[in-house]
């Protein structure tokens, strides 16, 4: 018996009501995916899965991924409870943490980071810092990258998101020690309550610098256990693939798979698949690549084709699914690559929870996504999770 939740990272499927409060009102990332790509969308399997009928229930119909009669999946979208729209606060309540407050950001404009904290990271990493703003991680490393060769300053920024951000030329600060300064950074940065600190090693010359594969988040430590800590007390083997270890800094995590990229963390779920045994086992994946290569970059067709390469693979993950197995497809906010800004916008997030075997249902529009979490307890035939509204199927 094993569970698999795949977030496609940012693919959201509409405002949600408080959207205007974070200046979103309008954004659909899934809508205008599909409505400004070519031809519309392509995304045949999850169009099977319901994605359309899950669209329709806020009233939109996706371009090229209209509803299907008998949809093979459960259907339905998400409501986010928590204070923002970024990558820790909607993983964290699809795992049954909802906040009180959002993660503090910090100003956009020079200087982003307060001079206290500036001091304190230049004499505890014994490096001077460039940038202070908030950037496109490209755009700044375009920007400043050959000054930081020239003077070994680190490029420091920030976004709309709770981040500090450290970025570093692999040639001018070794991996390893850019994430000794990420923890130095972590440790500065809990009094303000960040909620991310990311190393951004970057390669290449002047005019073709390219971020490397070992980015590494270091999250803020969590404020209570998850479904993972309660899965795992319950003797269900727990499993990370991408960024997740880190979001969750590893806690109620048995196995973690650091993987980057959407191709190599879904060639890991299905060896997970191929090779798992018939213990009961809940495998947490995150597809970073809409986000991170598309979303911030407002890329809408680069986007579309990363959602259709996921697409493409969901056959070959169903196939190794054995009957009772489940498969959730599901986001953690919006990043709606035709809506202004570089930034997360505020969203529904997809609900597609396929049981191999069973007969999809209209799970309507849930209030919040702690009600995955909830659900995952049922499925696994465990003791109920303290919060969250459960899936009737």
């Amino acid at each position: 018996m094993r569970a698999v939740i795949l977030v496609i990272d940012s693919f959201g499927i509409g405002e949600l009501p408080d959207a205007d409060e974070y200046g979103d009102k309008g954004s659909n990332t899934a809508l205008h995916v599909s409505e400004n790509s070519k031809d519309g969308a392509s995304w045949p399997n999850l169009q099977n899965f319901g994605l359309g009928n899950a669209s329709m229930l806020l009233g939109n119909e996706l371009k090229g991924c209209p509803p299907v009669r008998a949809p093979l999946a459960s259907f339905g979208v998400m409501k986010e409870v928590s204070p923002g729209k970024d990558t820790t606060t909607g993983h964290w309540e699809l795992a049954g943490i909802v906040l009180d407050k959002a993660f503090p950001v910090f100003p956009p404009e020079y200087p982003s980071f307060p001079p206290a904290l500036i001091s304190a990271f230049e004499k505890e990493t014994g490096r001077k810092i460039i940038g202070n703003i908030a950037a496109s991680g490209t755009a700044i490393i375009d920007e400043l990258g050959e000054e930081h060769m020239r003077t070994g300053a680190l490029i420091c920024y920030t976004s709309a998101d709770s981040v500090f951000q450290i970025a570093a030329h692999e040639d001018i600060v070794p991996i390893e020690e850019l994430y000794r300064i990420c923890e130095i950074t972590r440790k500065l940065c809990d009094p303000y309550m960040v909620g991310r600190i990311i190393a951004r090693p970057f390669e290449g010359q002047p005019g073709a610098f390219v971020r490397t594969s070992r980015r590494h988040d270091y999250s803020i430590a969590l404020p209570e256990t998850t479904i993972l800590d309660h899965l795992q007390a319950n003797l269900v083997k727990t499993t990370a693939v991408g960024k997740i270890g880190d979001i969750f800094n590893q806690q109620g995590i048995g196995k973690s798979w650091p993987d980057k990229g959407n191709a190599a963390c879904i060639d890991r779920t299905a060896e997970l698949l191929r090779e798992g045994d018939d213990k009961k086992e809940f495998i947490f994946v995150n597809l970073v690549d809409t986000d991170m290569v598309y979303g911030h970059r407002r890329d809408v067709q680069g986007y579309h084709d990363a959602v259709r390469a996921v697409d493409d693979r969901l056959p070959g993950l169903t196939e190794l699914m054995k009957d009772g197995d489940l498969l959730v497809i599901t986001a953690d906010h919006g990043c709606d690559p035709s809506f202004r800004g570089t930034d997360h916008t505020r969203e529904h997030v997809p609900l597609l929870y396929f049981i191999k075997g069973k007969q999809g249902v209209d799970l309507g529009i849930r209030e919040s996504f702690t009600d995955l979490s909830q659900s995952l307890t049922a499925f696994f035939g465990v003791a109920s999770y303290k919060r969250g509204n459960l899936f009737m199927i």
